[in-house]
């Protein structure tokens, strides 16, 4: 039987399920995605009972395996969800959907009553962002439905309520509670003092180190249990394991998320207001990180661009980086970020540009300049030698050779971690299931070099 940690990988989308080898390689691999429901309010959320059988199915399922021997299991999860459960461990609610609509008059009552946004903001590293401060939600249920409020006995973050559909073990995570939930107190170390005094803090079981695990007996088969994790903060651990040196990585998706695990400087309202904010490694220590919603901006501006010249979608996927197409870029005024989700290309001129590719590479020079500032906000005292960008800007020539351009002091790396979210939750308690050292090939890392022509 071939020993092995088996990871449930829960996003929006895709619910994953893995077995990883000793060796952190993927030998077995399954992946479904549910129709969504509705809570009471008609918004659309999670199929919170879906997803809880499907859960325990699959774990039960493939412990009867013959080939494996599963020897601990562990969660990441998207974070920014509870689920609330009554005294008998039973949801009481439907798992709300972050983005959901936040009330604007209860907002504002509560940033008045507890000192105003920039005090609150601060001390929990948490820019205003409505039920995406997970915390918020629950002040939600205590102002405006205290049956529902009263009925709860526990909150459990997304990957603890599934951790605990297989432990029966209620426990609470850093890396949730200290991801922009408004909850935790970043100097204090405790959580914020408007969560006792709303006695909100009775709903949250004890704290759960991420990098321990429980002895539980699920079917039979006694196996190490992890607590869960968020998955951002999943994502960073084969990073820190395999790097000591500063770095930042840089990961790109629908957002382009600059963080920096080496910078513990106190988030300033300034930084905050630039789309800042701070995330919680597996350890318990902050990680500065700065926004950037450029993902999000190229999947609208390559529409654009492909509609105005007249080729496919992706056309993008063929352009390769062009120092000479440069000589023609227009630079923009980009001295600060506050409220600026677009770059100026969103401004420009398709019919000022000759050809698709010109137009591309001016698109992702504007991105570039917004990337420069967002990235050297989270840069702190402490010097930074390394880049590291994962996700679709790292397969994107154009972006990464420009932006090797914009910091010609650091070595900048496309790198790719093949499922790094569950690679992440399994290194986190690698030592109560895995007696082998963590692999070092876990990162695939390409160095790009700066010409000079294009600095």
């Amino acid at each position: 039987m071939i020993p092995v940690i088996a990871i449930f990988d829960i996003g929006k989308t895709n619910k994953k399920f893995f077995l990883l080898n000793e060796q952190y390689k993927i030998v077995l691999e399954r992946t479904i995605q549910f129709d969504e429901t509705t809570d009471e309010d008609g918004d659309i959320c999670e199929n919170l009972e879906e997803l809880t059988a499907w859960v325990k199915h699959t774990l039960h399922e493939v412990l009867q395996l013959k080939k494996f021997d599963i020897k601990a299991v562990n969660f990441s999860t998207y974070g920014a969800s509870f689920v609330h459960l009554n005294a008998e461990g039973e949801p009481v609610t439907p798992l709300y959907n972050y983005l959901k609509p936040f009330p604007k008059e209860l907002e504002e009552n509560f940033y008045h009553t507890y000192g105003g946004e920039t005090k609150v903001s601060v001390e929990t590293a948490s820019p205003v962002l409505g039920n995406l401060n997970s915390g918020l939600q629950l002040y939600k249920l205590k102002h405006e439905n205290a049956g529902v409020f009263n009925a709860i006995a526990h909150s459990l973050h997304l990957p603890q309520y599934i951790s605990y559909l297989i432990t029966g073990k209620k426990y609470t995570d850093i890396t949730s509670i200290g991801c922009h939930t408004a909850l935790w107190d970043f100097e204090k170390k405790n959580y914020h003092d408007w969560v006792s005094k709303e006695n909100i803090v009775s709903k949250f079981p004890p704290i759960f180190p991420s990098n321990e695990a429980m002895d539980i007996k699920f079917h039979g088969k006694y196996i190490k249990v992890g607590v869960g994790l968020h998955d951002s903060s999943a994502a960073l651990i084969p990073y820190l394991t395999s790097f000591t040196e500063p770095f930042i990585l840089i990961s790109t998706g629908t957002w382009c998320i600059s963080l920096n695990p080496f910078n513990n400087e106190p988030l300033t309202d300034d930084e905050l207001q630039q789309d800042c904010l701070c995330y919680m490694e597996f350890k318990g220590n902050p990680v500065k990180a700065a926004r950037l919603f450029a993902g999000y901006e190229h999947e609208q501006q390559t529409k654009k661009l492909a509609y105005h010249f007249g080729v496919a979608l992706d056309y993008y996927k063929n352009i390769q980086f062009n120092a000479a197409l440069l000589a023609n870029v227009q630079s923009a005024n980009v001295t600060a970020l506050t409220g600026v989700h677009v770059s100026a290309f969103e401004q420009r001129n398709l019919n000022d540009f000759k050809s698709y590719e010109e137009a591309y590479h001016q698109f992702i020079f504007d991105i570039i300049l917004q990337q420069k500032v967002s990235t050297s906000l989270v840069l702190g005292h402490k010097k930074v030698t390394r880049i590291f960008v994962d996700g679709g800007f790292a397969k994107n020539p154009i972006y990464m050779n420009l932006l090797t351009a914009a910091f010609p002091e650091m070595e900048v790396f496309a790198a790719s971690v093949s499922q790094a979210t569950a690679i992440g939750a399994a290194l986190s308690i690698h030592k109560y299931w895995n007696s082998k050292p963590a692999p070092g090939d876990m990162i695939d890392l390409k160095f790009y070099h700066a010409a000079s022509n294009t600095i």
